[in-house]
């Protein structure tokens, strides 16, 4: 193991425990080829760069990731000058996302450890100062792919090696900073298999009402990952254990004591861990919604009509996952699905919507439709002007008339 130090006031501090490739156990061919690829140019380039978040956390569990975000000393501009498939996003702190295909690669800069005042949160830091403002020490590990050198500047391999999740940030402070933490802290416990230390409990359970003022749109991302990951029966029942469940989904939070909710959620489970072991398809976000639902639908037996059983179905399904907001196409085949699971005849037309990113396309018009055609087109009438003699003459009849 080597030491990285920082020049201090009163001369060298030991800042960070550097561990080799021998040392840290991370098998390099999980790194994904882009990530290598940017992180090369980006060092070449001059700019300190690693892989950071829940990549490494993942490969250090011996598992492959599904994202691979990089932390760097480039600020967003620098880094859009060195890739042309690169956009710089967010306003509250700038990112750039870089992409291959419909592959994304987040890079982020080292952010300040500094307060800061107003709406945004872009003032730039160092390495250490990035490490210092990570959520939880198992997410604040950075590694360089190229090196295979793994940098802990919080002793996180120890936490690691105890199997817990700590706070970096105090406890008074992280959740009303972000209260989606919490939410983290019980999906990483799950995922991970890490325990959550008493102190932490007790804040979670102290500060789990703020939940209730996250916006819509990030509380919809949250679960959609949580449905996503293979794990969302024992997460939500621990949600639950913990009173986050009733801040986050209100409508599922009463019936979480039924069994069938969650037998629903372990099949969803399982599906998704086959399609991940046989490089199958994702399992469609419809589905999902589905899983999490279709225990507390009820049929309205005084409904004849197909479009208005399907329009009441879509109205308890809106209801029963208030206040997310998932897209209305997702909602709309949730419904389909279900009425089909019943036997009952999906009404055509009844998914209005495609998917909002992807809006239906316009239709477009022949510029030579057949109405055009020369054959088909209409004729011009010819104009035709009197001879001046004509003219002359009917004149003079005129006269002697």
């Amino acid at each position: 193991m080597l030491v990285r130090y920082k020049k201090g006031k009163d001369g060298l501090d030991a800042v960070a425990r550097v561990y080799s490739r021998a040392e840290n156990n991370i098998d390099n061919t999980l790194v994904d080829r882009n990530a290598i690829t940017v992180i090369r140019r980006l060092t070449e380039a001059g700019y300190e760069s690693y892989l950071v978040g829940g990549a490494v956390r993942d490969m250090l569990l011996g598992r492959i990731p599904k994202d691979f975000d990089i932390a760097t000393a480039a600020s967003p501009r620098q880094v859009h000058k060195l890739f042309y498939n690169s956009r710089i996003i967010g306003r509250r702190f700038r990112i750039v996302h870089i992409t291959f295909g419909k592959q994304i690669i987040e890079v982020s800069t080292f952010r300040s450890n500094k307060e800061h005042e107003g709406p945004t949160d872009n003032e730039f830091g160092t390495i250490e100062e990035d490490s210092s403002r990570r959520d939880f020490t198992i997410n604040s590990l950075y590694y360089d792919p190229i090196k295979e050198n793994l940098i802990d500047f919080n002793n996180a391999l120890k936490d690691f090696s105890d199997r817990r999740i700590v706070s970096l940030i105090p406890l008074n402070k992280t959740f009303v900073e972000d209260p989606v933490r919490m939410v983290r802290a019980v999906k990483y416990s799950v995922t991970t298999g890490f325990k959550i230390p008493f102190q932490l409990s007790m804040a979670i359970r102290h500060y789990a009402p703020l939940i209730a003022d996250v916006s819509t749109s990030r509380m919809t991302e949250e679960v959609n990952k949580i449905l996503a990951c293979g794990c969302s029966a024992q997460i939500f029942e621990r949600l639950h254990h913990y009173k986050l469940l009733v801040y986050m989904l209100p409508a599922i939070s009463v019936y979480a004591s039924f069994p069938q909710m969650f037998e629903s959620l372990k099949a969803l489970d399982k599906q998704i861990q086959q399609s991940r072991q046989s490089g199958a398809k994702s399992v469609e976000k419809a589905r999902m919604y589905l899983a999490l639902v279709q225990c507390f639908i009820t049929r309205n037996s005084e409904l004849v009509n197909p479009m208005e059983i399907f329009n009441d179905i879509l109205r308890q399904i809106k209801v029963l996952l208030s206040p997310i907001t998932p897209p209305n196409y997702e909602l709309e085949s949730a419904a389909a699905l279900y009425m089909a699971s019943e036997g009952l005849k999906v009404p055509k037309g009844a998914i209005r919507h495609r998917n909002p990113e992807t809006p239906p396309p316009r239709k477009r018009t022949n510029p030579r439709s057949k109405a055009d055609t020369p054959e088909n087109a209409p004729k011009k009438r010819r104009r035709t002007r009197k001879k001046p003699e004509t003219a002359a003459s009917e004149q003079n009849t005129t006269q002697e008339s």
